[in-house]
């Protein structure tokens, strides 16, 4: 059951521009440590931000709040699956408003697309409610 749907494109330059300006008091307001760790490893380091601007973006707007209602920007961050596949982890306010759409019973599961092409970056996020596997055999 999809539970929420988000998408989001960002001009790769509008970020750059922000990380000129305000540098590492933009990056810490916006991003998780996992996220910083990760961009700024990266050859186009403002590319990797905007692709994950863009993650918390959709993010937001798949869990119908926007940020707003206690959802902040920390609070949702792009991690990597052990297959390099990435996914959002939700903290505080974002938690909440997860768990509160998520129907007894379901799980919720978040799948994220992220992609730039300069000078855009767009992420996509689709929130689903599933069944629960079933409990290991003992």
């Amino acid at each position: 059951m999809i539970l929420g749907i988000g998408n989001d494109l960002i001009d790769i330059r509008r970020i750059e521009k922000s990380i000129q300006r305000f540098g590492d008091r933009f990056i810490e307001r916006i991003f998780t440590d996992i996220e910083r760790a990760k961009s700024d490893r990266r050859a186009n380091r403002a590319a990797s931000y905007a692709k994950r601007f863009a993650a918390k973006e959709a993010c937001a707007k798949a869990l119908g709040t926007g940020l707003n209602r206690g959802v902040f920007w920390r609070d949702m961050g792009v991690v990597n699956l052990p297959g390099g596949k990435p996914t959002m982890r939700l903290t505080g306010g974002a938690l909440k408003r997860l768990e509160a759409i998520t129907p007894p019973g379901l799980t919720p599961l978040i799948e994220l697309t992220i992609t730039d092409d300069f000078p855009l970056a767009q992420a996509i996020v689709i929130i689903q409610a599933v069944e629960r596997p079933p409990a290991p055999l003992k």
